[in-house]
């Protein structure tokens, strides 16, 4: 009677993954970063990848890890075939849910520039159901499970916004500030991811004033604070734009500091005219530059 030797045991599809992203974004850190684990997760796969092929694909080193000769042959594939898996899960996504856009963006531009203008869109498009998710730095479109992102930068995408940098307060702390300098005197919030907002502006418009005052990591509370009269924000003309208009915070001095980021929004795919990513993408680009 035949005897049928068992199937090669395949690869760990997770441990692929792992090794795919380190080679591609040079390094454990970075990887993890992406994958959304531990570098000490990365670190095991791939050993435990390296272990199973009995080769290293690998070579640590004091600053960091690099590619071995087998590494390097192999990472190409891997990308492309975890390009062409990506592609073919947003395609089975798209299609199960045609009228659901999934959007990625900075949380404080989901809560001060996208919430305001959600209620327009579902009046425009009743049909579509926008799922925003708060990220800190741009997500890989080729491979995250997003339809669109929206991040400052200063080329590619959809401009959707311009932006510029200027002081703002709540109006009763406006009174006491009739030139730059006044700054001195009260206190600076400041975002920590945007730290060197005050410099840029301070030195544009020629003031040599240290500011001094709470630091947030989230610029959405920064504002809320600023409102509340706990201090002078440096505001981003594209967040702040609601409240100046309702008079909630006010720009007690002239000067502002074009940047060359604007808000703008990248697609994860092509948009078929009337698409519900096109729908979107049109209603939020309203009022563009």
């Amino acid at each position: 009677m035949p005897v049928a030797p068992p199937p090669p045991k395949s690869l760990p599809l997770t441990a692929l993954r792992a090794f795919e992203a380190a080679a591609r974004l040079g390094g454990f850190t970075a990887a993890a970063a992406e994958l959304g684990v531990t570098p000490g997760a990365v670190t095991a796969h791939v050993k435990a990848l390296e272990e199973g092929l009995g080769a290293a694909l690998f070579e640590r080193q004091s600053k960091g890890v690099r590619l071995t000769a087998l590494g390097a042959a192999a990472a190409g594939g891997f990308t492309e075939a975890f390009d062409a898996l990506a592609r073919a899960e947003a395609v089975l996504r798209a299609r199960a849910a045609p009228q659901v856009v999934h959007v990625a963006t900075l949380p404080a531009i989901a809560q001060l520039w996208l919430s305001p203008r959600l209620p327009a869109l579902r009046a425009a498009a009743p049909e579509i159901s926008v799922s925003i998710t708060a990220l800190e730095a741009p997500p890989n479109l080729k491979r995250a499970p997003y339809d669109l992102s929206l991040f400052p930068a200063a080329t590619g995408g959809r401009l959707v916004a311009v932006d510029a940098v200027f002081p703002v307060c709540a109006p009763a702390l406006a009174d006491r500030l009739r030139r730059p300098e006044d700054l001195a005197a009260v206190p600076c919030l400041s975002d920590a991811a945007w730290a060197g907002d005050w410099d840029l502006w301070l030195a544009a418009a020629g003031v040599a004033v240290r500011p001094r005052g709470p630091v947030f990591s989230l610029y959405a509370l920064a504002v809320e604070e600023a409102v509340n009269g706990a201090g002078v924000l440096m505001g981003h003309a594209a967040l702040v734009a609601d409240h100046l208009a309702r008079g909630r915070l006010i720009a007690p001095f002239p000067q502002r500091v074009a940047l060359p980021q604007g808000l703008r929004l990248w697609s994860a795919r092509p948009m078929p005219r009337g698409s519900a990513v096109a729908r979107v993408v049109e209603e939020l680009s309203r009022g563009a530059p």
